[in-house]
């Protein structure tokens, strides 16, 4: 007959049985995980190594591209512009190496450039959108007739510049006399709104609007550019909004133009101002603002094509 103490011992030694069981085959088993994980491992490194290889690759054909752009400049955009004003304005996140390369395919093109101003982070905050609207209404030009629709502070201020620094499309002739000018400028950058090395002192045909890659979180900034560039457009003779790729997503200033009517109607957008293609195509664009049409370029999705496939007639 068997004793408890003996059943006791054969219960502690199936328990001890299963027990080595389990540590032998969780052994098993890990070994067999690890060996699986230091294959994903091998195949993902393998990915990685030939994606960046890839990427490598196209960038590479970028950077051939953008030297062949910039070497074709001068045929490309030669006599383009000519006897053509334009006036630059920049938003407060422009990248300075592209105001610098549009500044200079402006000028490749013929173009006289009456100026650049750049606005401040204040001009595009909401939070000074009272501060900037009563500066703007005492500034206004005697017998200046402003767009009645014209009331947040974007469009304001781009309907109030946009008779003070261009042309009458209509007559080529100024709106605004020299002192007006003179005073509407001074006011805007006493009032912390704008800055500028030398300021314009006549008014010019077309305007440029140079923004950045959109990546302030949106506090409505992108909508303020965008209504800036279209009142500005309204008193123009032409009007080009362009950026880096990320003005082209989400509430930025160029997915904002691009997705409004009648903006995108009457703005031309370029999305890729990062490359030369961009740069080249920012002059081109005027062009094509002065003979009444307007496009969408650039790489982004909203984008319409790369850039003008020929020189509007």
């Amino acid at each position: 007959m068997i004793s408890l103490r003996q059943h006791a011992i054969s219960i502690a030694a199936i328990f001890l049985a299963l027990a080595v069981g389990v540590v032998l085959g969780s052994h098993t088993l890990a070994g067999d995980m690890l060996a699986s994980l230091r294959t994903d491992k091998t195949d993902l490194n393998t990915q990685v190594d030939a994606l960046t290889a890839q990427n490598e690759q196209l960038t590479a054909r970028l950077d051939a591209a953008d030297r062949f752009i910039a070497d074709s400049a001068p045929r490309i955009l030669n006599g383009t512009l000519s006897d053509r004003t334009v006036v630059v304005l920049t938003t407060p996140d422009a990248d300075p190496t592209d105001i610098e390369a549009v500044t200079k395919s402006l000028h490749t093109a013929g173009a006289t450039i009456t100026g650049t101003l750049a606005m401040t982070d204040a001009f595009v905050d909401a939070g000074e959108g009272d501060r900037i609207r009563s500066t703007l209404t005492n500034i206004v030009p005697a017998g200046a007739q402003l767009n009645t629709g014209a009331v947040d502070q974007g469009s304001l201020a781009g309907d109030l510049l946009g008779l003070s620094l261009l042309q009458d499309p209509q007559t080529n002739t100024p709106r605004s006399t020299p002192q007006e000018l003179s005073l509407i400028l001074e006011t805007l950058k006493g009032g912390g709104f704008l800055t500028y090395q030398t300021p314009p002192t006549k008014p010019a045909q077309l305007a440029v609007v140079i923004t950045g890659n959109g990546t302030t979180p949106d506090t409505g900034q992108g909508a303020t550019i965008a209504r800036f560039t279209g009142a500005l457009r309204a008193r123009a003779t032409g009007t080009v909004l362009a950026g880096r790729p990320g003005a082209a997503e989400n509430q930025a200033p160029i997915a904002t133009v691009r997705s409004q009517s009648p903006l995108a109607t009457t703005v031309t957008t370029v999305d890729n101002l990062d490359r030369e293609t961009g740069r080249v195509t920012t002059a081109l664009a005027l062009t094509e603002q002065l003979a009444g049409r307007t496009g969408s370029y650039g790489t982004g999705t909203t984008a319409t094509s790369l850039t003008l496939v020929a020189l509007p007639r």
